[in-house]
């Protein structure tokens, strides 16, 4: 038990003796086992993903996972697509093979998988999975009644400014069709 205790008062002893440390020092160890259970043995490749793919590819798709087989070697990268855009990106496989390689140091993917997803706005990188992008239906807008629209306009009429009285008018209109319509007139 002590033992633990002065390892513990050991590693916060060294930490503080650094001085200020940069928060991606602190986050290090929780990103690579983030990216390992993913089967990214370099994080550089998902953190860095338009260095090592080229500003075109990154912006059309990212890494999913990184599978291996029995030996270890000849890995398959997974890229998620959008479906529009998987043709583009499997002309580019070669190259790309080559550049996340490079990025390994050695042939470690022998294979690139796509997987198409439905398009989405922001495709931002990372680990999230992709989702279909939900958009609510617009509100349905309903004319105010003509009782409401003049007592807006006669609640706003001594105004000078014609900005400020065209906010105004809106405003009562929006106050008085909300009370018509809980009255339920």
């Amino acid at each position: 038990m002590s033992a633990r205790r002065t390892d513990t008062t050991k590693a916060v002893a060294a930490r503080r003796g650094r001085g200020f440390e940069p928060a991606a020092g602190l986050l290090r160890e929780r990103i690579r086992k983030a990216g390992e259970t993913r089967g990214f043995a370099v994080a550089r490749l998902v953190t860095h993903w338009a260095e090592v793919a080229g500003p075109e590819i990154a912006a059309m798709c990212r890494p999913l996972r990184v599978s291996y087989g029995r030996g270890g070697f000849g890995g398959t990268l997974t890229l998620l697509v959008s479906g529009a855009q998987a043709p583009v990106v499997q002309m580019q496989l070669p190259r790309l093979r080559d550049r996340v390689n490079a990025c390994y140091g050695f042939n470690a993917i022998a294979r690139i998988r796509l997987t198409q997803t439905a398009p989405e706005p922001g495709f931002a990188a990372g680990f999230a999975e992709a989702q279909t992008p939900f958009t609510p239906a617009p509100a349905a807008r309903t004319t105010p009644p003509a009782e409401v629209v003049t007592a807006a306009r006669s609640a706003a009429g001594d105004v000078a400014d014609d900005d400020l009285r065209s906010a105004l008018e809106a405003l009562a209109r929006n106050v008085l069709s909300r009370t018509h319509r809980s009255k339920g007139s």
